[in-house]
C-alpha cells in the first residue's frame, strides 16, 4: 500500500470517528429516521461504507473493507472496548458505533441501553416495537407525545424488567392502569401534563412494588391509589378533585396547586397515610386548622409541612411536636397568637413566614431552630429569637419593626438592611462575626454598646452602618472588629474607636465629622480628606504607612503615633501648627514623603523637625510663605516648591553654594519669582537633578552655557509668558536631557538646541516661534502644533534628526501640504505626520 493511499484512509477514518460520514444516495437518507439519540444509527443492520470525503473522490465498498481491515482496526479486545463505552453515554455510543463494525457491534451492547428515552422526540409504532425487542432488559423509558397510549403499552407488554417509567404530553386511556399490574417490576411511575381516562371518570392505580408515583399538571377528576409499598406520592398542580389513598407506608405526600381538591379530600388522602412525613399543602385555598389538627393526629411523625398561601389556617389550636420545617409564606391567618402554636414544635429547625401581613410580633424560644425568614411582614414591630442553634436569618421589608432581642449561640451573619423603624437591638450572639444594618435610620447611638466588648457579641468582625442617619456619636471598644463602615451617616460628628484589630474603617460621607480619635487601631491606612470639619485628631496605629489628611483645613490638633508611618499628605490643611507638625516628626521616624501644601502655618521651628526623619526622600512646600529654606537642608531627594511667591534669589543659594541635599534629584520650581542666574546657578551645581519644573517661569530667556556636566533628564517649562529664547549648547554638557515641555509659552521666538540623547520636545502652542535650530540626532518625538513656523524653518530643523518618528503640525497656518511632502524627503526616518488635511 503507497504512503498516499495510507494518508487517505487515515483521513477517512477519522471523518468516520467524529461522526461525519454522510450517506451518499437519496434512498440510503431517507431510509434513516432520525429520532432521539439517532439511534437507528446504531441498528442499522449494514455498516454506511459510503461516505464523500473531500478532495478525494468516492470510495468504493472495497476500499472501505479495507479501511475497516487496515486502517481503523485497533488491538482492544471485546472486554476492554466494553469497558471504554461503559463511560459513553449515548450520543457518543452512536458516534462511535460509526467507525467499525467491531465498534457499533459493542456500543450496541444491552448494558449500554438499559434506558430508552423518547421523551420530546417522536418514534413510531414500528421502531418502538423493534427497540423494545433488541433491548429486552432496558429498565428504564420515557415517552411523550400523541401516540403515548400505544407505546406504554408495548412497553408493559415487551419490557419484563421495567422500573422506571416516565410518560408526559398526551392521551392516556383507562387500559393502561388496567394493565400496569402486569408490569411487576415497576417501582417509579412519572406522568406530566397529561389527561388520564375520559378526564371525569374514576382513575384506579394499583400496584404492589411501586414505590414512587408523579402525576402532576394532570387532568384527572378522582383518583385512587392502592400501592401497599408507595413511599413517595405527588399530584402537584393537577386538577383533581377527589383522591382515595390506601398506602400505608407513604412518607411523603405532595398536593400543591390542587386549587379543586376540597378541605375534606385533603383530610381524608393525609390522614390515610399514618407514616407520613412530609406533607405539602400549599396554594390549597381551602385547607383549615380541623385539617391540620387531624393531621397531627394521625400523622404523629409528621415532620415537614408548607402550607404556604393557604389563608384559612392560623394554627391556634394545632400542635405539631415533630415538626422540623415549617413554611408558611403569605398566610393571612399567622398572627402574633399563632406564636404560640409554633413554640410547641421544639425539634423545629426551619421557620419561613414571608408576607404574613397580619403579623406583629414573633416571641420564640426554639432551642433547634436554625434558619428563619421574616420577609415583607408589614405590620411586624418586635421580634424576639431565644434559639441557641440559630445559624441563618433572613429578615427585609419590615417597615415596623421597631425592637429586635435575639439569643443564639451559633448565628454568624446578621443581615438587616433598610429597617427604617428599628431603634432597639439587643444581641447575645457567641458566634455572631459580621453584621449589615445598612440604612436602618432610626438607629441610635447605643448601637455602639452592642457591638462593644460585653455587649453581646464577643467574635464580632465586620460591622456595615452605612447610612445610619441618626447616630452622631460613635464609640467602639472592640479587641474582634476588623472592619467598620459608617459611610453615609452624615450626622456623626464624634468618632472614638479602640480596636486594636481593625484594619478596614470606611469614612466617606461623614461629612460633619469633627472629632477622631483612634487608639488603638491596626489600620496600615487612613483616609481623612473625606471629613472637612475634622478638627481633633488623635491617632495611633503601630501598624499604618500612610495617612492622608488631604483637606482637613479646619485640623487644628493631631497628635498621630504610627512608629512604622512611610507617607503622610496634609495638603491644604491651613491651621496645622509648627507644634502638631514636630510631635509627628517625633512619633514617625520613617516618613519617606511628606507633603505640606498650603500649609500656611508651618514655619520654621516646624521645618526644623524634619531633621528627625532621615529617610526623608520627598518633601512638597507649595503654596507656602516659607522665605528660608535652610532648616529642610538635610536629606531630601525630591522637593516641591511650586508658587512659593516670598521665596528670594538666596533662599536656594544653600542648594548650588553650600552644597546642601547632595542628592537632590527631582526639584519643582514651578510659579516661583527666581531670577535667570540663580536658576542656572542651580543646574550647574545641582549634578544629580534628574528632573526639574520651572512651569510659570517669569525668566525672559533659558540659556545653559556652564561647562559643567549634570545628570538632568527632564525639563518642564511649561507656560512661561515671558520667555523668548530657550538655547541649551553643546558646551551645556546636558547629555543626559531626554525630555524637554516648553509648550504654551507664547511669547517664546526662538529655540537653539543642541542636545545629544534628546528623544521628546514639546513647543506647541508657542504662538510666537519663528526660529527652530535643532541639532538632536536622537530625537523621536517633535510636537509643534499651534505654532507661527514656516515650513522651510521646520525642514532645516529636523534635517539634523536622524531617528524622528513623530512630527506634528496641526493647526500650523504657514505650513502647506507641499511643505509636509518636503518633510520626509529631509528626514527619511519620519513614519508619522499629524496635519490639518486643509493644510
Amino acid at each position: 500500500m503507497s504512503s498516499d493511499d495510507a494518508v487517505k484512509r487515515a483521513r477517512y477514518a477519522r471523518r468516520r470517528l467524529a461522526g461525519e460520514g454522510s450517506s451518499s444516495s437519496a434512498s440510503s437518507r431517507r431510509k434513516r429516521t432520525k429520532f432521539h439519540h439517532n439511534f437507528r444509527d446504531v441498528e442499522e443492520d449494514r455498516f454506511d461504507s459510503s461516505c464523500d470525503v473531500e478532495g478525494e473522490g468516492e470510495w468504493d465498498e472495497s476500499e472501505v473493507a479495507k479501511v475497516e481491515d487496515q486502517g481503523v482496526k485497533m488491538d482492544l479486545t471485546d472486554d476492554l472496548l466494553h469497558m471504554v463505552f461503559s463511560f459513553l453515554d449515548p450520543p457518543n455510543l452512536c458516534k462511535a458505533a460509526r467507525v467499525c463494525k467491531q465498534w457499533r457491534t459493542a456500543s450496541a451492547h444491552e448494558d449500554f441501553w438499559r434506558t430508552l428515552n423518547f421523551e420530546n422526540h417522536y418514534i413510531s409504532g414500528e421502531e418502538f416495537e423493534d427497540m423494545c425487542r433488541r433491548y429486552p432488559r432496558a429498565t428504564a423509558v420515557s415517552i411523550s407525545g400523541s401516540t403515548i397510549f400505544l407505546l406504554v403499552m408495548k412497553a408493559i407488554s415487551s419490557l419484563r424488567n421495567l422500573e422506571v417509567l416516565t410518560l408526559g404530553k398526551g392521551h392516556i386511556s383507562d387500559g393502561f392502569f388496567h394493565a400496569l399490574e402486569d408490569c411487576s417490576m415497576l417501582k417509579r411511575l412519572s406522568i406530566n401534563d397529561a389527561t388520564l381516562g375520559s378526564g371525569i371518570q374514576e382513575i384506579s392505580i394499583t400496584h404492589y412494588r411501586m414505590c414512587h408515583l408523579q402525576i402532576t399538571k394532570c387532568r384527572v377528576m378522582r383518583i385512587a391509589v392502592r400501592c401497599p409499598q408507595l413511599e413517595t406520592m405527588s399530584l402537584k398542580r393537577s386538577n383533581v378533585a377527589q383522591a382515595v389513598l390506601n398506602c400505608p407506608l407513604l412518607h411523603e405526600l405532595d398536593l400543591g396547586s390542587c386549587h379543586k381538591l376540597p378541605d375534606s379530600a385533603i383530610r381524608s388522602a393525609a390522614t390515610s397515610c399514618p407514616q407520613l412525613v412530609s406533607l405539602d399543602v400549599s396554594n390549597c385555598s381551602c385547607v383549615s386548622d380541623e385539617t391540620l389538627r387531624e393531621v397531627s393526629f394521625s400523622c404523629a411523625n409528621l415532620s415537614f409541612l408548607d402550607a404556604s398561601y393557604c389563608p384559612n389556617i392560623s394554627l391556634e389550636s394545632v400542635r405539631l411536636p415533630m415538626l422540623t420545617v415549617l413554611k408558611l409564606h403569605s398566610c393571612e391567618g399567622i398572627t402574633s397568637a399563632s406564636m404560640a402554636a409554633i413554640s410547641q414544635s421544639s425539634l423545629l429547625e426551619v421557620l419561613e413566614l414571608d408576607n404574613c401581613s397580619l403579623l406583629t410580633s414573633v416571641s420564640l424560644d426554639l432551642p433547634l431552630l436554625q434558619n428563619i425568614r421574616l420577609v415583607h411582614c408589614r405590620k411586624l414591630a418586635d421580634l424576639d429569637l431565644r434559639t441557641v442553634m440559630l445559624s441563618k436569618m433572613l429578615m427585609s421589608n419590615c417597615p415596623a419593626l421597631h425592637r429586635i432581642n435575639i439569643t443564639s449561640n451559633s448565628l454568624q451573619k446578621l443581615t438587616i438592611p433598610k429597617q427604617d423603624s428599628l431603634t432597639t437591638l439587643a444581641l447575645q450572639c457567641q458566634s455572631l462575626q459580621e453584621v449589615d444594618l445598612s440604612e436602618c435610620e432610626s438607629l441610635t447611638n447605643s448601637v455602639c454598646d452592642v457591638f462593644s466588648d460585653g455587649g453581646g457579641c464577643p467574635m464580632l468582625k465586620l460591622l456595615t452602618l452605612e447610612n445610619c442617619e441618626n447616630l452622631t456619636s460613635i464609640r467602639f471598644v472592640s479587641t474582634s472588629l476588623v472592619s467598620l463602615s459608617l459611610g453615609g451617616c452624615r450626622a456623626i460628628t464624634n468618632l472614638d474607636l479602640t480596636c486594636p484589630k481593625l484594619e478596614n474603617v470606611i469614612l466617606d460621607g461623614c461629612d460633619h465629622l469633627e472629632r477622631a480619635s483612634f487608639s488603638p487601631v491596626g489600620l496600615r491606612s487612613l483616609n481623612l480628606g473625606i471629613c472637612p470639619k475634622l478638627n481633633m485628631l488623635s491617632l495611633e496605629a503601630p501598624f499604618m504607612v500612610s495617612l492622608e489628611l488631604k483637606g482637613c483645613g479646619v485640623l487644628s490638633e493631631a497628635f498621630v503615633n504610627c512608629p512604622l508611618l512611610t507617607s503622610l499628605d496634609a495638603s491644604f490643611c491651613s491651621q496645622l501648627t509648627d507644634d502638631c507638625l514636630s510631635a509627628t516628626t517625633a512619633s514617625c521616624p520613617l516618613i519617606e514623603s511628606l507633603i505640606l501644601m498650603s500649609c500656611p502655618s508651618i514655619g520654621s521651628d516646624g521645618l526644623y523637625s524634619l531633621s528627625s526623619l532621615p529617610n526623608l526622600t520627598v518633601l512638597d512646600l507649595s503654596y507656602t510663605f516659607l522665605v528660608d529654606l535652610q532648616p529642610v537642608f538635610e536629606s531630601c531627594s525630591q522637593l516641591e516648591l511650586q508658587a512659593c511667591k516670598y521665596l528670594s534669589d538666596t533662599s536656594l543659594e544653600p542648594l548650588y553654594k553650600g552644597g546642601a541635599l547632595p542628592a537632590l534629584q527631582e526639584l519643582d520650581l514651578s510659579y516661583g519669582t527666581l531670577c535667570q542666574s540663580a536658576i542656572d546657578e542651580l543646574l550647574v551645581c545641582c549634578t544629580n537633578l534628574r528632573r526639574v519644573s520651572l512651569n510659570g517661569s517669569h525668566d525672559n530667556a533659558m540659556e545653559s552655557n556652564q561647562e559643567s556636566t549634570c545628570l538632568l533628564q527632564n525639563l518642564n517649562c511649561v507656560g512661561c509668558p515671558n520667555i523668548r529664547k530657550v538655547e541649551i549648547p553643546s558646551r551645556a554638557h546636558c547629555s543626559n536631557l531626554l525630555f524637554l515641555n516648553l509648550s504654551l509659552s507664547g511669547n517664546l521666538k526662538e529655540v537653539n538646541v543642541t542636545c545629544l540623547n534628546l528623544c521628546f520636545l514639546n513647543l506647541s502652542n508657542c504662538s510666537s516661534l519663528e526660529i527652530l535650530r535643532l541639532d538632536c540626532p536622537r530625537l523621536t518625538s517633535l510636537f509643534l502644533q499651534s505654532c507661527s513656523i514656516d515650513g522651510e524653518a521646520v525642514e532645516a530643523a529636523i534635517s539634523k534628526c536622524n531617528m524622528l518618528e513623530t512630527l506634528d503640525v496641526r493647526f500650523c497656518q504657514k505650513i502647506s501640504s507641499t511643505s509636509v511632502a518636503r518633510f520626509r524627503t529631509a528626514c527619511s526616518s519620519l513614519k508619522r505626520i499629524f496635519s490639518n488635511s486643509s493644510n
